[in-house]
């Protein structure tokens, strides 16, 4: 049904979606994507997936904020909806609004045109107020609230029973559990626990390497984590698995660490490691002991920091990402040793489309117990990641460090204790 809203909305929105920098607006026929409009209508190619427009507002939200954040305010809102292959959809609109970090410019010939379309579908009026799921503006003070927050039967349902949110490892897994699995075991295996050592957990979220180290290397942790109820569950978790004297959960800044030393640092699920301080880390290291870090980094090259939707839903003392020599090379300025670095694009993209595939799953459920906008926001940041991952837009990285002692040494090596043969 080409007739109807949907034909007129279909230039107004590559308009608002391009900016006058970008080329002519689409015809109708040749949208990536579908629009169906709340009167039924639909433009796009058949098979496509659809954006439903369900509510005028939606369109309001597009005028007073041209892309990114308008698009973001009203799918959180429930006022525009992603019918079929979320990847697909996020995918064909991020290939249409690709313009580097500029925000929309619309040029006066655009801005009347839009108007006016605007005035005939009666969009016009003052601008909606942010999704009550969004952070106000300027807040920067890293209190935990919002999707972060949600309950740990919500994260069961998104995460898995493992409850384990870092990069999974692929290369013999078959599902998401195995490959979880994996990549707790080749971090147990690259920090060198032994029975009786002392890990420091950065980021021990609901406690699954906090809970494999305890059990699987007789380790004591101290497992650092985001919010109350993670601290909770995880002390539940552990009561549960016998394990209480072994793991010790405590509030998320680096102070409630205490003096060290540990044997082992580690942290999986890096969005803030790049933010932890290096030298801190160090201080808390003892002689041999490792390091082992798992993070997102962004490309080389200027980046101008700017409010997106990472920063106003999920992470809002995130500055942007950084670039893996600057992390690198605060690791190496703290005292500690770079041993290896390696990348893990390919795994967490693989994982937060697991992760996504879960919480579609699930999704009454997740709803219920998140709330619908909670559970989009959710939906979106895992389709978003995955996308930037893929196409090498954001990089994902596990440097591995060690503490030298006083003589140099980084402890056992493969090839300590080896004859010198010269020929």
């Amino acid at each position: 049904m080409h007739d109807g809203v949907a034909s007129r909305l279909a230039p107004l929105l590559t308009r608002v979606l391009l900016g006058e920098e970008n080329a002519a607006p689409a015809a109708a026929d040749e949208l990536p994507v579908q629009v169906r409009a709340w009167d039924g209508s639909v433009v796009g190619p058949a098979g496509a997936p659809a954006f439903v427009i369900r509510h005028r507002r939606a369109l309001r939200r597009l005028l007073w904020k041209p892309g990114e954040m308008g698009l973001v305010r009203a799918y959180v809102a429930g006022e525009l909806d992603i019918e079929g292959d979320m990847f697909a959809a996020l995918d064909a609109v991020q290939r249409m609004m690709r313009s580097g970090d500029e925000p929309i410019r619309l040029s006066s010939d655009d801005k009347r045109e839009i108007v006016r379309t605007a005035v005939m579908l009666g969009a016009v009026g003052p601008e909606p107020r942010p999704p009550a799921e969004e952070f106000p503006t300027g807040r920067a003070d890293g209190e935990v609230t919002g999707p972060l927050d949600a309950s740990p039967e919500f994260f069961t349902r998104m995460l898995g029973p493992s409850m384990a949110h870092g990069t999974g490892l692929w290369d013999q897994a078959v599902d998401l559990t195995d490959a979880q699995r994996a990549a707790l075991e080749a971090a147990a295996e690259r920090l060198g626990l032994f029975p009786g050592a002392r890990l420091l957990d950065l980021n021990a979220g609901w406690g699954a390497f906090a809970l494999h180290a305890a059990r699987a290397c007789d380790v004591r942790v101290v497992a650092l984590t985001r919010t109350h109820r993670q601290a909770e569950h995880l002390r539940e978790r552990a009561a549960a698995a016998g394990l209480a004297d072994r793991i010790d959960p405590r509030a998320w800044d680096l102070d409630a660490a205490g003096d060290g030393p540990y044997d082992a640092i580690v942290d999986l699920a890096g969005v803030e490691t790049a933010d932890r301080d290096t030298a801190r880390l160090y201080g808390l290291l003892a002689p041999t002991g490792r390091l082992l870090l798992r993070f997102q980094a962004r490309r080389p090259g200027p980046h101008q920091i700017r409010r997106t939707f990472t920063t106003s839903y999920m992470f809002p003392e995130d500055g942007g990402l950084r670039p893996l020599g600057e992390i690198v090379s605060d690791v190496e300025a703290a005292g500690l040793e770079v041993r290896t670095v390696g990348a893990l694009r390919e795994h967490h993209a693989r994982t937060l489309r697991s992760w996504a595939a879960n919480l579609q799953r699930h999704w009454a459920e997740a709803a219920e117990l998140s709330g619908p906008g909670h559970a989009r926001v959710w939906l979106l940041y895992l389709a978003a990641s995955a996308l930037a991952c893929e196409s090498g837009r954001v990089g994902v990285h596990e440097i591995c460090a060690v503490r030298r002692d006083h003589d140099g040494r980084a402890g056992a090596t493969l090839v300590e204790g080896r004859a010198v043969v010269s020929r």
